[in-house]
């Protein structure tokens, strides 16, 4: 029964709370032992939340007294360690922040408390959220459990190998540039980094700057993406980028009253992909026209002109460098690791370069407003290549060599647009790793992206797949 719990998905975890097939108890112990079985060779957990069995015990005798319940009552959910937990460690990757405490919860987190869900734990993540393997000084290395000599990616990577493993059924990541959809493709489960500002950043690391910055739920279910969605979004009244307009995900059918009309591709302007990547978007495309969806190969020409991770660098150099700067300041540098001392030791971007990749990042904008007049979605590859070796800083991808940031030329796309992106896993490597395809939207179409991606995983290969840990 505990292998049943561990790898149920939210959605019916909380049904089976409301019904009284099981209780917040028993689902909180399962996870809690699952933790203690697995989290020695995936080190994903890095701290768990002192009264998660406490707060299961008060969630049962909610169920027990028939009081109202929340959607997702009694359900445990973990959260990256940059998120903000009232009261559970938040230590952002860095022994400049061990023994952090917060006294508030962020507002992500606080929505899914409000929602019933039970705080069960902290996941792993690279120094303050910063690279694409997670990895730091104060709880080392995260291992991605269908290969534990692979990554389970970055930044929200200790959040994606602890969901793949069956240690949490939900939880909250953030996305800067992959760091939600990335480590979701390497390690086999579901994400969504949702049209920017949707769900607010209050409470994550950094306070500013924000525009690139996303915060969003990972599981192992469409359906969970959709639930907690609906909790997450909306504005709070701090975050001045949060969207004023709510945007609710019913789990209904999208009815429209033509056809929808569904573009996809590998490239150009994302750079290489391996061919076993492409070979699955393409796959994804191809089954979605047996429900009678117009699928079509595309290109997105504005893409081709302005290589948006190079947009991206050159802007987010400029804005995060004092970020980091701020947060490391009289601190000795064994404090620090890889990426802090990288990101503080770049040049400043040029204030000719500046406004160069700001005009080229509305461009980007521009030509994805002109690609969606005529399309409802866009399916692409999430990353050109399956999870990778540990520490590998070159690739090889379709005969070319590039170096690790290379692996973001899809996602990033998304960061600087600010449009709203699904990772779902649809095959596997000849090495037997999870790939994913990516279903972009239109700005506030989550409903459109997540409606595609139920269709995708009824006839994904990977459907209900797990790790043999």
């Amino acid at each position: 029964m505990s292998k049943e719990i561990f790898y149920a998905d939210a959605t019916r975890l909380a049904s089976m709370i409301r019904n009284r097939d099981l209780s917040p108890v028993e689902v909180m112990q399962a996870h809690i032992d699952r933790i203690a079985a697995t989290n020695p060779d995936v080190n994903a957990v890095v701290s768990l939340a002192e009264d998660a069995m406490n707060q299961a015990a008060a969630a049962e005798a909610a169920v027990m007294r028939g009081e109202e319940l929340g959607p997702l009552h009694g359900v445990p959910f973990t959260a990256k360690d940059s998120i903000d937990t009232a009261g559970v460690l938040t230590q952002r990757g860095s022994p400049i922040f061990k023994g952090r405490r917060p006294d508030e919860d962020a507002t992500s987190v606080a929505r899914l408390k409000k929602a019933g869900a039970i705080l069960l734990a902290k996941t792993n993540l690279p120094e303050f959220s910063y690279w694409i393997e997670s990895d730091n000084l104060l709880s080392g290395r995260s291992n991605n459990p269908w290969d534990l000599t692979r990554t389970p990616g970055g930044s929200s990577g200790g959040e994606s190998a602890a969901i793949a493993a069956g240690m949490s059924p939900l939880g909250l990541g953030t996305d800067l540039a992959i760091s939600i959809r990335g480590p979701a493709a390497q390690t086999g489960i579901t994400s969504m980094k949702a049209t920017h500002g949707s769900v607010p950043m209050t409470g994550i690391w950094p306070r500013a700057p924000c525009r690139f910055w996303h915060v969003g739920p990972m599981a192992r279910s469409v359906r969970d993406i959709a639930l907690a969605f609906s909790q997450l979004s909306g504005p709070d009244g701090h975050d001045a980028f949060s969207s004023n307009a709510l945007v609710y995900v019913d789990g209904l059918p999208l009815i429209t009253s033509r056809p929808l009309r569904i573009g996809w591709m590998t490239g150009p302007g994302l750079g290489p992909v391996d061919p076993q990547v492409a070979a699955v978007v393409k796959s994804a495309a191809h089954s979605l026209m047996a429900p009678g969806i117009v699928v079509e190969q595309v290109g997105i020409p504005a893409l081709e002109r302005d290589f948006a991770l190079e947009v991206f660098n050159r802007i987010h150099v400029m804005e995060m460098k004092p970020a980091f700067a701020a947060a490391t300041a009289g601190r000795h540098p064994d404090e620090l690791y890889k990426m802090a001392k990288t990101m503080l030791s770049m040049p400043d971007t040029s204030l000719s370069d500046f406004i160069d990749a700001e005009q080229a990042a509305e461009r980007l904008r521009d030509g994805f407003a002109e690609y969606f007049s005529h399309y409802d979605a866009l399916i692409t590859h999430v990353l050109p290549i399956p999870a990778h070796k540990h520490g590998v800083e070159k690739f090889v991808i379709d005969g070319h060599e590039v170096d690790a940031t290379y692996l973001q030329g899809a996602t990033v796309p998304l960061n600087v647009t600010g449009l709203p992106g699904v990772a779902l896993p649809f095959g596997k490597s000849h090495e037997g790793m999870p790939i994913s395809v990516q279903i972009v939207g239109k700005w506030h179409d989550e409903r459109t992206i997540l409606h595609i991606a139920s269709l995708l995983e009824a006839v994904s290969p990977l459907k209900d797949a797990h790790p043999s840990l």
